[in-house]
């Protein structure tokens, strides 16, 4: 499945279908160990800060920032990824659910699910 930005889609009418934004980095974008990154973050936390004790978590635009899409969508890239990040609780329930991350491994930030997949 190749990324794609959804045409317009308050128009036929995906924003409630599309609950997260995926975005799939290269590696020579980020690192030459792993082919690709993927980010999937609940498309309510783009562009908020999360804060807890010494922990900064921005979920800026320009990693997390891709294109809209279901959790069925993101999961794929997930599943086909070296690296995933996920943050939100929409994306790290359905990971935890497809048996991509363990409940154990999952981080809170300001109460906000955040999880890591490295496969080596």
């Amino acid at each position: 499945m190749v990324p794609r930005p959804l045409s317009n889609p308050s128009e036929v009418g995906l924003l409630a279908e599309t609950p997260v934004y995926v975005r799939v980095h290269k590696a020579d974008e980020i690192s030459l160990e792993f082919r690709e990154v993927v980010v999937v973050c609940d498309r309510e936390l783009l562009g908020k800060t999360l804060r807890e004790g010494d922990v900064t978590l921005v979920v800026n635009e320009e990693f997390f920032g891709g294109f809209p899409a279901t959790l069925e969508e993101a999961m794929h890239y997930a599943r086909n990824a070296s690296v995933v990040v996920f943050v939100g609780t929409a994306s790290v329930e359905r990971a935890i659910g497809e048996g991509l991350i363990h409940p154990e491994a999952v981080l809170k930030v300001s109460g906000v699910p955040y999880a890591q997949v490295v496969r080596l």
